[in-house]
């Protein structure tokens, strides 16, 4: 006895049956009604479609040169145990991801070399400006915020990233819906039609960045993107002079998982975009098969600043070759407390007056 094949409704997902009035296949449920074909061609497309295949080929990172690392210092962190590596003209004091004091523990060793380098072009002063732009005009700031001596520890630091270079293959299938509305005077109509849309084709990605290190929240990193490659250069150390750089402490082949999500939800999005001309949209399935894929090391520049304010960390970053600053700010409660009493005694006072004026009249 042969297996019954059951058919999904691709409106609402119900069991659809054959109509023999409209030699169509229709939902029970909802109604809707498909041609025998199209319902067929919509389950090959789903059964064709395979699950994700996102390996890569090749991780690659450069090797030191002879007398290269012995010229670095490595300085850690007593909090968060991360550790920083500078020139030997250069000296930390405090971590820039905490604020709290590094010790020194000798000369720098192992690692992979970085591959490229994107030099600060903007200094501390510049990055000094922006965060006294960005803090402009907040009058429910902590004061720690705006404490020029605080603001003097801003650091700038290389952030270790990984650059992942992938072709992309994607198949996807998207569900279409169309709705055309009319009315005889009487009753107002809805027509749903669904449509079956597929795409394919190949995107190629390039430098697609994650950082390598644990203390560098990924969505703050993130958020100061892009950073442009043209400026980018071989590593020389010589460029560490005056900064810090992060040890990573993710490896790439770690640092995969969230490559893979980046290249993902881009893919999708660009798929996505192709299909137009219908009310809604909705993504059915979708398979994405990675070849030819590399990784490379590199050391992108940021100014960071981090202070605590009631036991929470804020740290804010600059985009040290854009300039582009982010960071979220908290509210001084004893601050708002003053402000929203202010405004209601404001109210009252207000309202008095309309009262005492309606009470004359």
């Amino acid at each position: 006895m042969s297996d019954v094949i059951e058919y999904k409704c691709p409106a609402c997902g119900g069991k659809l049956e054959f109509d023999s009035s409209s030699q169509k296949m229709k939902c029970p449920f909802c109604e809707s009604e498909f041609e025998v074909d199209s319902i067929k061609d919509h389950d090959n497309c789903l059964e064709n479609i395979k699950d994700d295949d996102m390996k890569w080929d090749s991780i690659s990172g450069g090797e030191w040169q002879q007398g290269e690392a012995e010229i670095m210092k490595v300085y850690k962190c007593k909090s968060c145990g991360g550790e920083i590596i500078t020139d030997q003209t250069t000296s930390a004091s405090k971590c820039p991801y905490c604020d709290n004091p590094v010790v020194m523990l000798g000369n720098f060793a192992g690692d992979l070399k970085p591959d490229y380098i994107i030099p600060f072009k903007y200094d501390k002063e510049a990055a000094k400006a922006a965060l006294y732009k960005h803090l402009e005009g907040r009058k429910l700031l902590p004061k720690v915020f705006k404490d020029q001596n605080h603001i003097d520890e801003i650091k700038g630091v290389y952030v270790p990233v990984w650059l992942f270079d992938v072709d992309a293959e994607g198949k996807m299938l998207f569900k279409g819906e169309k709705l055309r509305n009319w009315s005889d005077g009487k009753f107002n109509y809805i027509e749903r039609n669904y449509y079956s849309i597929q795409r394919e084709g190949n995107v190629e990605f390039e430098r697609v960045p994650v950082d390598g290190s644990t203390k560098m929240q990924d969505d703050l990193m993130e958020s100061i993107e892009p950073f442009d490659f043209k400026d980018a250069v071989e590593f020389k150390t010589a460029y560490l002079s005056g900064y810090l750089a992060d040890r990573y402490d993710v490896s790439a082949e770690d640092s995969i998982e969230r490559a893979n999500d980046r290249i993902k939800n881009t893919t999708e999005q660009l798929f996505a975009s192709t299909v137009q001309g219908y009310n809604s949209v909705s993504r059915e399935n979708s398979s994405i098969r990675l070849k030819n894929g590399k990784a490379q090391y590199a050391l992108y520049p940021v100014w960071i600043l981090n202070t605590t304010w009631e036991n929470k960390k804020y740290i804010f970053a600059m985009n040290g070759q854009t300039g582009k600053f982010v960071g979220d700010l908290p509210i001084d409660s004893g601050a708002s407390a003053r402000w929203f009493f202010g405004i209601a005694a404001v109210v009252t006072a207000v309202c008095f007056g309309i009262s005492l004026i309606l009470g004359l009249t």
